[in-house]
Formats: structure tokens, sequence, C-alpha cells
């Protein structure tokens, strides 16, 4: 697997998974923005073969950051791929960012496993953020330790 920029030639795959993964999925130009915009980073996982995989996507305004997105293609789940990029995304912020935040669904065991088992940490709750079903969200955040100034 090699976790990579997105780049145009990805963005088919990446709304074929969004459509798959998501009850209101994101619209292509979302997608396109999110990979041009010099505030976002926006990450694939492929195979040997160059198929996308799984994606994740973040948003940053100084040293805030907002992930939009993680998502793997229901044939690839449980071999590692969200883990792996979460683990570049968070080692591609650490020293610009104090902290990194995410909504998931109050239901998604997994995800909130997942994400705790990164350093994520819930710190609140968004009730009846998710529609279709209408689900509270979870507020998880990673809070970066900065290094003291000696």
């Amino acid at each position: 697997m090699t976790i990579t920029d997105v780049k145009p030639q990805h963005i088919d795959e990446i709304e074929t998974i969004e459509n798959a993964c998501f009850s209101l999925p994101w619209h292509r130009a979302a997608l396109e923005k999110q990979m041009s915009a010099d505030n976002c980073i926006f990450l694939a996982a492929l195979n040997d073969s160059g198929t996308v995989m799984g994606y994740i996507g973040l948003m940053h305004v100084l040293d805030e950051g907002y992930i939009s997105n993680v998502a793997v293609a229901p044939e690839h789940r449980r071999r590692g791929i969200a883990d792996s990029l979460i683990e570049v995304l968070i080692e591609r912020t650490k020293g610009l960012l104090s902290f990194m935040t995410l909504e998931v669904r109050e239901s998604n065991r997994a995800a909130i496993c997942l994400y705790t088992k990164h350093g994520f940490e819930v710190v609140g709750k968004r009730k009846n953020y998710y529609d279709k079903p209408k689900e509270n969200a979870l507020l998880m955040t990673l809070f970066f330790k900065k290094e003291e100034e000696t």
C-alpha cells in the first residue's frame, strides 16, 4: 500500500467510495476542491495496482485541523488502511497543528476505537448532527503536545 496526495486521476474512485460509505456523500466538486485547496491535506491509500482503497481529508485554519472524511472501500476494510491513513496524517501535521478534531456517529464503535487508538478523545457531543439516519455525533479531538521551551 502507498499513501499519496490525491491527484485528479483518483477523484472518480474516491467519489465511488464516498457514495458507498456515506448516506449524504460529498459532491464531486467538493472533493475536487479539497484536493486543490491550500488549507487542505487530502490523502489516498493505493494498492499495488494504483487503485484507491481509501482516503482521508483534513482542512486547517491557522493551527487547528478538522478531519472532513475518512473512508475505506467496503471490499478493502479491516486491512489497516484507515489506521495507516490516520498515522500518515498525524505525522504530516505534527508541529503544524495544536489539535485536530472530527465528528463520528455515536453508533460507529469501530471508528471510535480507531480514533481512540490514535490518541483522539471525546470532548463533546453534537445532538442530531447526522441525517439518514438521524443520529448524534461524538466530537473527538487529538491534542498535539507542544515541546517545552528551554
